[in-house]
């Protein structure tokens, strides 16, 4: 069936408005955290698999962090067991980190690379163990109260942070021209595994890379002003006043430090954006208009 002439028309301006984009950034790396309703969702599962092996196809270098949250407390409540969350944390002991295991580094993981393999990619699965990807360190939590006299530390059993990244084996699978698809699970000294932020791993890795970009898709539309409205463009002082000023706060505050953390460290740009909509890491990637909130030095620069 031929396109009709209005079809035809807005089918070339896209094409011909990711041009300039895709000379920009072919050979460069881009990290993705993959999380939220993108992983959930069938249509935006196939949406964000194509997009992937798109990016690969035009010679830009693509590496996905994914998380998995839902997956591991369907899992435990199959199971029977229960889940407890410290501020959004889950406390994870030895029998719930089997499970994030089997679920991050197995079911979810394999999952994404087969979808990404079934539309032409060449994905490779890892978790932060293979190759000593990610030393992790127990993370040490601490919670102040009003009546506490000091702050109250938390145990969270096995959940660690990031102490350092051994980015050989991304780097080998990238020179072998494979996308690499990474589980968020570190190895402490002691040997042990550890349950790590998704955003943390992919901040991490976009900065030991320094990666063109850093994408962190979420279930929002990006950073959001005082009156609740979108954000498009911040620079770096930009995205501190709006710490400051408390309007950056809650479950966004974690992920824009992350997405900070990361240009601070040599990162072209951090990108917080609405992984709801359908091929939302194109749009970002290939349009001016983008579909979420840049962070960069100086704002968004198009």
């Amino acid at each position: 069936m031929s396109l009709t002439p209005d079809k035809a028309m807005n089918t070339a301006r896209v094409l011909a408005e990711a041009l300039p984009y895709i000379r920009r950034f072919k050979g460069k790396t881009i990290v993705v955290k993959y999380g939220g309703a993108a992983m959930v969702d069938e249509r935006l599962k196939s949406g964000f698999a194509r997009d992937i092996v798109l990016m690969k196809l035009v010679g830009i270098n693509p590496v996905v962090v994914h998380g998995g949250g839902p997956q591991i407390g369907q899992l435990l409540e199959r199971i029977g067991k229960e889940t407890r969350f410290v501020e959004g944390m889950r406390i994870t002991d030895s029998e719930t980190m089997d499970v994030v295991e089997m679920v991050l580094g197995g079911l979810v993981n394999k999952e994404i690379v087969t979808l990404i393999n079934h539309h032409g990619g060449g994905a490779v699965g890892l978790s932060g163990k293979d190759g000593g990807l990610i030393e992790a360190s127990k993370l040490t939590f601490t919670r102040n109260g009003p009546v506490l006299d000091a702050p109250e530390i938390i145990d969270m059993g096995f959940v660690g942070e990031v102490k350092s990244i051994d980015i050989s084996v991304v780097n080998m699978l990238i020179s072998g021209d494979f996308i690499p698809v990474i589980a968020p699970i570190g190895v402490g000294e002691d040997g042990r595994s550890y349950n790590i932020n998704a955003d943390l791993v992919a901040g991490k890795i976009a900065e030991t890379l320094v990666a063109e970009k850093l994408i962190l898709l979420t279930n929002t539309p990006g950073v959001l002003d005082a009156s609740g409205n979108l954000l498009t463009g911040l620079s770096v002082g930009e995205v501190d006043k709006l710490i400051d000023d408390k309007i950056i706060a809650g479950g966004m505050l974690p992920k824009v430090r992350c997405a900070l953390s990361a240009v601070n460290a040599g990162v072209a740009s951090a990108q917080i954006i609405d992984g709801r909509v359908e091929h939302a890491v194109l749009l970002e990637i290939f349009t001016s208009e983008g579909v979420g909130t840049m962070i960069s030095p100086r704002g968004r620069v198009d």
